[in-house]
């Protein structure tokens, strides 16, 4: 690769705060609001126009999973409230778990603007910056230019671990066994659904039985690979659902080019999927497109070396760790397919057998080699398989307030991260 060589200008300091929350998502969002309701000063940087990461950008149809997320309920709760005035279908059958997404966008400023937090849209992380084996800040650039934000606490919550990756801390990509990682998806809705006939598979082991035929075979026989199952998901607004079905394979969300080939391949998806759901899905008949998401759901990229490793026995035998800084964790392996469409081999959802809780360690927050800097979200130390279950949602904002939590608590009592007991992290995000 040809590089070129030329002067740095000096890089402005633009701000300085005691924690610094990088990613807007929603691991970002509970580490922002904790850690400012714990009295510290804290700023939030999101490099798209909004918060909620793939819950709003990435119109994702609902929370799903569960775990002792407070701010988690908060949100429901709110977007619930604001949306009955603009639209929300009291008659949906939705729960408060699906996302308006708009809605979503202007509750969450709201509550950011309550705890006085900075928020800074458009700002992509460049570079963590390092001394002595501690973090200091980061570079970002936005339409400003560079700039430096020095920071007494980073929480890396970018889900790929931009912050880590670039702090030097060890990872490994997918897969163990083969770096391979799973697809990635552009969620898009449609309107016009007659709701009370219409089909909702939610898992790709639910099968639907048609007068056409059984709709996931029909879905891999027809759609475009690797496009070829039927997720659907209502939505708050009446006639309208949320459409789980793109799908592209091989695709590495942290290059730019395989990134850009992989929303290329979800949008040539979209209309023949649309075709699919008038032909042959029961209440679709009429259904038309209303709007795509402007984030491609990333599902799975880096890996990170921490003090702990949450791995699928964990999850499998529920164990309950003393370190824990989230609690009541479920979900299923959501293993999407590696290779193709519908669910990989090794993945569960309608059959997931596990139905008790799992706790996460804090050591899972906490890299090997970097002082002063948080994992929190997907990019968290755990296996793929573990992580095919703990990158939902509902456990993503848990990860957040605990490390939100802790890096206020490590400021407040000028401690190391991993000298924190753990305990009092535990108080605050505990039930």
């Amino acid at each position: 690769m040809k590089k070129i060589i030329k002067e740095i200008n000096e890089i402005p300091e633009i701000a300085s705060v005691d924690v610094l929350v990088c990613g807007g998502g929603p691991a970002g969002i509970g580490a922002s609001i904790q850690a400012a309701r714990q009295g510290v000063s804290v700023m939030i940087i999101e490099a798209l126009g909004c918060l909620g990461g793939i819950a709003t950008s990435g119109m994702m149809s609902h929370w799903g999973g569960r775990s002792s997320s407070k701010v988690m309920q908060e949100i429901w709760n709110l977007t619930y409230d604001m949306a009955k005035d603009v639209g929300w279908d009291n008659d949906s059958f939705c729960g408060k778990d699906a996302i308006y997404h708009e809605v979503q966008k202007i509750a969450l400023e709201e509550m950011m603007q309550k705890e006085n937090i900075r928020v800074l849209y458009y700002t992509h992380v460049c570079k963590a910056v390092v001394e002595n084996g501690a973090i200091i800040g980061v570079i970002i650039e936005n339409k400003s230019g560079r700039g430096f934000i020095r920071a007494k606490r980073v929480v890396d919550a970018t889900g790929d671990g931009d912050v880590a990756a670039s702090a030097g801390v060890p990872f490994f990509k997918g897969r163990e066994s083969d770096g391979k990682m799973q697809p990635c998806t552009i969620m898009f809705n449609v309107g016009g659904v007659d709701t009370e006939n219409a089909v909702f598979p939610p898992s790709f082991e639910t099968m639907v039985e048609t007068p056409k035929g059984e709709l996931q075979a029909l879905a891999k026989e027809l759609l475009p690979f690797p496009a070829g199952h039927v997720l659907l998901y209502r939505q708050p607004m009446p006639g309208t659902v949320c459409c789980n079905m793109t799908n592209a394979i091989e695709i590495d969300g942290t290059d730019g080019e395989s990134l850009t080939k992989g929303v290329f391949t979800c949008h040539s998806q979209i209309i023949p999927i649309v075709k699919f759901l008038k032909e042959y899905v029961p209440g679709y008949e009429n259904c038309w497109l209303m709007n795509g998401a402007s984030l491609i759901g990333i599902r799975e990229t880096r890996h990170f070396e921490g003090l702990a490793s949450l791995e699928k026995d964990d999850i499998l035998e529920a164990r309950y760790h003393e370190d824990w800084v989230v609690r009541r964790a479920h979900f299923n392996f959501d293993v999407h397919n590696l290779t193709g469409a519908s669910l990989d081999k090794t993945g569960a959802q309608k059959h997931f057998k596990q139905t008790n809780d799992y706790t996460i360690p804090y050591g899972c927050l906490l890299p090997k080699n970097v002082e002063g800097l948080l994992l929190s979200g997907r990019n968290i130390s755990g296996s793929h398989m573990a992580h095919s279950n703990f990158r939902i949602m509902s456990v993503c904002i848990a990860l957040g307030e605990a490390a939100g939590v802790a890096a206020a608590l490590s400021v407040k009592q000028n401690k190391k991260l991993r000298d924190l007991d753990v305990k009092e992290i535990q108080n605050i995000v505990g039930e």
